[in-house]
């Protein structure tokens, strides 16, 4: 009972052998569709359309499925096959008048989901009330100060997709603005990336990369609905399985072995990031703290001395992680021992594109940075502890200005 039909304003289907029809609306703009071809093996349905080209939709099989119990549902997930796991290739470029390629669909595991309602923000029940009044030509309330407050402080619905593997744990969490009907997402079959956050504004959309390729094996999705009412499971778990296209030209022998070292990398990478960031935030308040001291009047030379010893301590804990930059060539930088960051960069470019065995290289960087991060680490919560905190805590005391990462006492 599944028939697609062009129409002057777009592509149509039904599901029931005509009787009510469907448009679909995402990615295709309400043009003439002049042809129509399906490719069976994958179930993809191509459109000619007039004057605008063409367009594929990658595999439509979940149509299939659909009916009126499943419409009637909060929400569900379709089922999916085997997902390959592999290293996509660079695109091609300047390809001239040769044959027309429509990019693949995206690579990983993509969930074909449907959300039968969304429900509506405290701005859109607002906004629907106004209009109702307008329509009765009776008068609009102006809203309190403390209902904008509430409107802009809202944050929109969306959804939670929860990726675990066979043993239940959470390897990746994706997001999605809520909205009704039948969507798409793809997981790139990647853990998530522990690389620092800092923002301005929480933003729950926010498309966030991925780290290193997932072992293959069987995993779960689950769909949940975020709103200001909280969080509302919708549906799953459904199970997939990853599996490995051979094709690589050096295969790791034993993925396990592989995963294990790059998450031993990735929580290596993790701290020494947040560390280097943190020492970065540090070296603004030390900077801020040198500034009140120099104006307070309370304030005697030796602390002033004491901040300038701290900055100049900070600054040797960058010079760990970033060494010598070069101005114009790496000529004119002299031999020195290889910083942190250059290090971690090893082991971070080597394994987002590769499949491959650990190298040697790789293991020597591991080893290394193992050895000379922690007491590096220690010197940063040292200088923290044992002398940044004391010396704003003297600066309080005295009634010196605010710096950032302190509250003021008030001296009554």
């Amino acid at each position: 009972n599944l028939l697609f039909a062009g129409t002057e304003f777009g592509i149509f289907f039904t599901l029931d052998g005509g009787e009510k029809w469907i448009q679909l609306k995402s990615g295709i703009p309400d043009v003439a569709v002049r042809d129509i071809a399906i490719q069976k093996r994958e179930s993809d349905l191509v459109l000619a359309t007039f004057g605008r080209g063409f367009y594929v939709l990658d595999d439509y099989s979940a149509l299939r499925e659909v009916n009126k119990d499943l419409l009637n549902k909060d929400g569900h997930i379709f089922p999916l096959g085997d997902v390959l796991m592999y290293m996509q290739t660079s695109g091609k470029y300047g390809q001239g008048s040769t044959y027309f390629k429509a990019p693949n669909p995206p690579f990983g595991a993509t969930f074909t989901y449907y959300v039968k309602d969304v429900p509506k923000t405290l701005k859109q029940i607002r906004k629907k009330k106004e209009k109702e009044l307008f329509k009765k030509g009776e008068p609009i309330p102006q809203p309190s100060y403390d209902d904008l407050r509430k409107e802009k402080a809202e944050v929109s619905p969306y959804l939670l997709f929860t990726i675990k593997d066979e043993s239940g744990n959470v390897v990746r969490k994706l997001t999605k603005p809520a909205s009704k009907g039948i969507k798409r997402i793809t997981w790139d079959l990647r853990y998530y990336s522990s690389a620092p956050k800092e923002v301005d504004k929480f933003n729950p959309t926010k498309r966030e990369r991925g780290s290193t390729l997932v072992l293959p094996g069987k995993y779960s999705v689950e769909m949940a609905l975020v709103n200001r009412d909280g969080m509302k499971q919708l549906a799953g778990p459904v199970w997939f399985e990853t599996k490995v296209l051979r094709n690589s030209t050096l295969p790791q022998a034993d993925r396990n072995d592989l995963v294990a070292f790059q998450k031993k990398a990735n929580e290596l990478a993790r701290v020494m990031r947040g560390t280097e960031r943190f020492t970065q935030k540090l070296i603004k308040r030390v900077e801020s703290l040198r500034q009140a001291l120099l104006v307070t009047p309370a304030a005697d030379f030796e602390l002033l001395s004491s901040a300038e010893k701290i900055a100049k301590e900070l600054d040797d804990v960058m010079f760990k992680f970033n060494g010598q930059p070069s101005k114009a060539s790496q000529e004119e930088v002299p031999p020195q021992h290889v910083p942190l960051r250059e290090r971690l960069g090893v082991l971070a470019y080597t394994h987002w594109r590769s499949t491959a065995p650990i190298t040697q290289t790789e293991q020597t960087a591991y080893d290394v940075l193992v050895e000379e991060f922690p007491p590096v680490l220690d010197e940063v919560k040292r200088i923290y502890t044992e002398e940044i905190i004391p010396l704003e805590n003297k600066l309080e005391d005295i009634a010196g200005p605010w710096t950032p990462g302190r509250i003021p006492v008030w001296h009554k």
